[in-house]
């Protein structure tokens, strides 16, 4: 028996079934057709954030940035490296901060750019700061189970 996952899809939002070995060969939703993953940061909403959270099986960074904030403009493009590199074992997404106040206020974010690794709809890790994309992918790497 071969272990699924759910993958929720970044551009209809349907709950994708994906066999686990079958998440590194570029699956598409099997209800618009479009692909589960991109190798790009994903932008969520305050509903896109809780679907991707409670709906996927796969793990979740989650970038809380600002568009005025310099250290998270400076950042962005190291993230879309990392997130190349990390897809499709987690799911690579940002929050804007302004847009989505309350969830931010909720997550109890204090400062920009944060970064939370979400596992099993849990936060199992979070790191403050700027940081390159070698340094951000070591720091996922570091907080994955086994």
């Amino acid at each position: 028996m071969t272990e699924a996952k759910h993958v929720v899809c970044p551009s209809c939002s349907a709950v994708n079934r994906v066999p686990a070995q079958r998440l590194a060969q570029q699956p598409v939703c099997g209800k618009c057709a479009q692909p589960l993953f991109s190798g790009q940061p994903l932008e969520l909403d305050q509903e896109g954030f809780e679907r991707h959270l409670t709906r996927n099986d796969v793990p979740l960074l989650v970038d809380f940035w600002a568009p005025w904030c310099g250290p998270c403009q400076a950042m962005a493009p190291a993230y879309v490296q990392a997130a190349a590199q990390l897809e499709p074992a987690i799911r690579v997404a940002k929050v804007n901060t302004e847009e989505a106040q309350a969830l931010a206020a909720r997550m109890g974010i204090r400062s920009i750019p944060t970064l939370a690794l979400f596992i099993g709809g849990r936060e199992v890790a979070r790191q403050a700061g700027a940081m390159d994309s070698r340094g951000i992918v070591a720091w996922v790497r570091k907080h994955l189970p086994g």
